[in-house]
């Protein structure tokens, strides 16, 4: 199964939508605050996609556990959230935290061993992670060198930021 975390009104074609709220093409309403997720047996899932959400969740360790415990060995998962140096991140109230390159390296066991930081509780383990970044007009259209001069030096030059991973449960 795939699944379309926190879909809204935007289901991936071939996704299954769960939400919150009921509506078009949500399968499964439920509060993904409320750990476990009942619909969802341990390993069953072979694909997540979650736009917009990790930056609302209260507590992103609880949710990315619980992606790792539905998701089967292999799964792809892919995240889109507000970058953290653009305003999309500060301005919605409703955000509780904003996301980095470097949210995504205490979901890798390694990592987290590495800096001892294993103590944590994440079970969650990525591996294979690419991030990508969307930058906002006019440094979409600069060359390479501009925009990583931008990124690394000015606000609300990335919009969003997009990462695709594979969970490893071994």
């Amino acid at each position: 199964m795939k699944l379309d975390i926190a879909c809204g009104q935007n289901k991936r074609a071939g996704f299954k939508g769960v939400d919150i709220a009921p509506g078009p093409g949500v399968d499964y309403v439920w509060d993904l605050e409320q750990y476990p997720w009942k619909p969802f047996a341990d390993n069953s899932v072979s694909e997540v996609f979650c736009s917009h959400y990790i930056e609302h969740t209260k507590d992103l360790i609880k949710f990315m556990n619980e992606v790792y415990r539905i998701c089967e060995d292999g799964a792809k998962v892919t995240f889109l959230a507000p970058y953290y140096s653009s305003m999309r991140a500060w301005q919605d109230p409703t955000h509780t935290r904003a996301i980095s390159e470097a949210t995504f390296l205490y979901f890798q066991k390694d990592w987290l061993k590495a800096n001892r930081l294993d103590h944590y509780g994440i079970k969650c383990n990525l591996k294979d992670v690419k991030i990508g970044l969307y930058f906002n007009p006019p440094w979409d259209k600069k060359t390479d060198e501009a925009r990583a001069f931008a990124h690394q030096h000015y606000i609300n030059v990335v919009n969003d930021i997009f990462v695709e991973a594979t969970i490893s449960k071994f």
